[in-house]
């Protein structure tokens, strides 16, 4: 299939994890697709690794001025938009009574307050017909200890993909989110525990999936692109879980 044949798309967050299989999956089905990240080595391997045309940009969502940045790159290339994943984001976490300031505007900075002015300042290069979908969480949904701070990010992405869908929607642009349950990326191994303490978090949080596993930053990635394509064009404002029955069983 080339569902997004002659279409660009812009994947933040794009030199790993789900938002580098969502590029992968994009330029597969004929995207010119657009990445960004912060890390300069990795946005260049997953340059070659997504092949074609694509265009990796250094951009750091945390900072309110990247996303100024990022619009005047995109329209040096002569670039519009027709769909675009937001999914850069971190996750930090500690226990309520440990939580400090620091943490806090980190989380926030990156995961709510990027995102927004992100699409403040896209939005005048989107296409009639553009999707934009967000990177939730299925923390958002559940009372999971030492997430606190990042759950309640993921839901203030939420909510804002439900008033951005209103205000947006006239405009002809699509706003949904995906919630990724437990899904394999490097957002584990950069949380610093022991590896002995690492597989234990992971042993309990499978026991908590009726799949009884992890999922796949492909698996989460054919979900986005669902969101993205013309298959989606009746659905606005809505949120796909994809956690393997994590809050739904």
């Amino acid at each position: 299939m080339k569902r997004f044949a002659n279409k660009t798309v812009l994947v933040t967050g794009g030199n790993s994890g789900i938002g580098l299989a969502s590029a992968v999956q994009f330029a597969r089905e004929g995207a010119r697709v657009v990445i960004t990240g912060r890390d300069q080595a990795t946005l260049d391997s997953a340059k070659e690794l997504i092949g074609g045309a694509t265009i990796a940009i250094r951009n750091d969502q945390g900072d309110v001025q990247s996303g100024p940045a990022l619009a005047a790159l995109l329209r040096q290339h002569g670039l519009r938009l027709d769909a675009v994943f937001l999914n850069a984001g971190i996750g930090k976490f500690a226990p309520f009574d440990q939580v400090d300031e620091a943490l806090w505007d980190a989380t926030f900075n990156v995961n709510v307050k990027g995102p927004y002015f992100t699409l403040q300042a896209l939005a005048p290069l989107f296409n009639p017909g553009a999707a934009i979908v967000l990177n939730g969480s299925v923390n958002a949904h559940i009372g999971m200890p030492s997430t606190s701070v990042y759950a309640a990010s993921k839901a203030a992405l939420i909510s804002m993909a439900r008033t951005l869908s209103a205000e947006l929607l006239p405009s002809g642009v699509r706003v949904n989110v995906v919630s990724p349950g437990p899904v394999t990326t490097p957002i584990y191994e950069r949380l610093g525990m022991p590896a002995a303490q690492l597989d234990e978090m992971k042993t309990a949080i499978v026991s908590q999936v009726p799949l009884k596993r992890f999922g796949t930053p492909d698996e989460v990635a054919g979900a986005v692109l669902f969101l993205a394509s013309p298959e989606a064009a009746f659905i606005v404002g809505t949120e796909l879980v994809v956690d393997g029955g994590m809050i739904g069983l």
